[in-house]
């Protein structure tokens, strides 16, 4: 199954309303088929260095099409964009997670924590703070620099609280969330190429989700929480 999925986003970004959904259900249920099998493949492979994911299945990393509009002055009822995340936590979990966001224009993959919790974040900082070379390490080692750039997220304007801005890693304790992403052409989704770089983007993140995974799982395990 080879769905265009650039197609269908761009009318459903023009006509996102009920009514229109409902005359396309078909070609929806048609996309979301084809996401649903591609996921699956991503799924496969990205389990035989993340074993834990082997028990999800691709619904169980595929986000709604709904949005929820609730507290939202959008109220527009259709998200313009397919996406997957891949966490061994689920999606809502606080895991690290390997993300895949199909939009037209604006694809690009992703993965590593988005704003944590503040339990979550505290430990994060603390592995930082005994072990922030490692993690320059992971960032400066000449493939991921290259293929990421930098470390992405938003960034405390001062120091974390118990942080010296004399610290030798401060610049990485100010981020609050701990992300690094690479861009997605049109092409690349059109030809399908998506599937090969999302995967060889997922892999060169392993060390980086390891290092966030050593703080989380200490986090969720209430190892040196008050």
């Amino acid at each position: 199954m080879n769905a265009n999925y650039l197609q269908f986003l761009t009318e459903l970004s023009k006509n996102n309303h009920k009514d229109w959904m409902d005359a396309n259900r078909d070609w929806y249920q048609e996309v979301r088929a084809s996401f649903l099998e591609d996921v699956a493949g991503l799924l496969a492979e990205i389990s035989k260095w993340e074993p834990d994911l082997s028990a999800f299945k691709p619904k169980d990393c595929v986000f709604r099409q709904n949005r929820d509009v609730r507290f939202s002055a959008n109220k527009d009822p259709y998200k313009t964009n397919l996406a997957a995340y891949f966490s061994v936590g689920g999606k809502k979990s606080n895991d690290p997670g390997y993300y895949l966001h199909i939009q037209p224009g604006g694809s690009f993959i992703a993965g590593g924590i988005w704003m944590p919790p503040a339990e979550i974040l505290k430990k994060i900082r603390q592995e930082i703070d005994y072990s922030g070379q490692e993690l320059m390490n992971i960032l400066n080692e000449k493939t991921f620099k290259k293929h990421f750039s930098n470390l992405e997220g938003e960034k405390l304007k001062t120091s974390p609280r118990d942080y010296d801005a004399e610290h030798p890693y401060i610049d990485l304790l100010r981020y609050k969330s701990f992300i690094v992403s690479t861009p997605l052409s049109d092409k690349d989704i059109l030809s399908g190429d998506f599937k090969t770089k999302t995967l060889e983007s997922f892999r060169m993140m392993k060390p980086f989700h390891d290092f966030l995974h050593k703080a989380v799982d200490e986090a969720e395990s209430g190892e040196g929480l008050l």
